[in-house]
């Protein structure tokens, strides 16, 4: 096996963590012998098509107009047609906390809430229709109880929106450094082509991987993205936040996508092209073609034929999560 394969696989081992839940309703908490319903892994996304609107940074806020609000949990739905709704915990506690997300297609992403009581941005990025999301609070164990929970439906001003703003795993504001960044690597590019390319060649030439962390990262990891600029290293998840942050932040719809590359679980990024649509596991267009290129493994490999090989077309990834 070559120096460079063994890299590969060295990366996806410390990519492969996933956090898995059981969610109990206040009825099954009294009965705690009941089956619980376990939390699967969400499927992909349908692509959305239509070309984004002319782009303003926005930073989400709780603007308290729609709200479901009880004595431990606080959702602030009153923006959800930018695609994104907004949680809190009111109480003092040293308990897990648990949002989860389900999606008209039904599919169901659960995240983490933390526990000092600040608000949390959360992305609807099942497209159009009807949600629900919950609050839950651990009993114990891997068992939680409903905190607080509000149905809604979503029509979305733009269907790029939850692709364009900051949230839990893209977290970033106006002031971050990395979006001053962004905007220092995109000041001479015309178009998007260009400044994909540009934000693409920063990273891959840039950061390295840091193994040390991909062996003793704790599952709910949340990369910041301002400290993984300044180290220039980072695991899989952070590559791809630093992208998504920088190009969100310039107006380029992207999409943080985590799933599977080969057996091992990563993130990697998709983005929207006027002229294409949505490049599903692509990042790069060389001026003729969209090339597919995983930051992570290209910059850690040095693009060797070998790893570019796996990478290829896209057949080796498999979507599961998209924020």
């Amino acid at each position: 096996m070559s120096v460079a394969l063994m890299l590969l696989i060295g990366m996806l081992a410390g990519c492969s963590s996933a956090d898995t839940v059981d969610i109990l309703s206040p009825a099954e908490v009294a009965s705690p012998a009941d089956e619980t319903d376990l939390i699967d892994l969400a499927a992909e996304m349908v692509p959305l098509t239509q070309a984004p609107a002319s782009f303003v940074m926005s930073m989400p806020t709780a603007s308290g107009t729609t709200v479901k609000k009880n004595a431990k949990a606080e959702i602030d739905y009153s923006n959800i047609a930018d695609g994104y709704v907004m949680v809190r915990f009111l109480q003092k506690t040293t308990k897990q906390l648990r949002v989860l997300v389900t999606g008209p297609s039904g599919d169901r992403y659960t995240y983490t809430l933390k526990q000092n009581g600040d608000w949390e941005v959360y992305p609807l990025s099942d497209s159009n229709g009807s949600y629900t999301v919950g609050v839950f609070e651990q009993i114990d164990g891997n068992k939680y109880a409903t905190a607080n929970s509000v149905n809604f439906t979503v029509t979305l001003k733009d269907e790029f929106a939850p692709f364009l703003r900051p949230n839990q795993y893209v977290n970033f504001t106006t002031d971050s450094e990395t979006v001053k960044k962004a905007a220092e690597l995109v000041k001479d590019a015309t178009g998007m082509y260009a400044q994909v390319t540009a934000i693409y060649n920063f990273v891959v030439n840039n950061f390295t991987y840091d193994r040390q962390k991909a062996q003793t990262v704790q599952s709910g990891y949340l990369p910041d993205v301002d400290a993984i600029l300044a180290s220039k290293k980072g695991i899989c998840f952070d590559y791809a936040a630093v992208m998504t942050a920088m190009l969100r932040s310039q107006g380029v719809p992207t999409k943080l996508v985590v799933g599977y590359a080969g057996t091992a679980y990563h993130a990697w990024i998709n983005v929207y092209s006027p002229e294409t649509g949505w490049v599903n596991s692509a990042i790069f267009f060389d001026g003729k073609k969209w090339n597919l290129m995983d930051p992570t493994f290209a910059s850690s490999a040095n693009e060797s034929e070998e790893v570019m090989k796996f990478i290829g077309t896209g057949s080796n990834y498999t979507v599961k999560f998209l924020y």
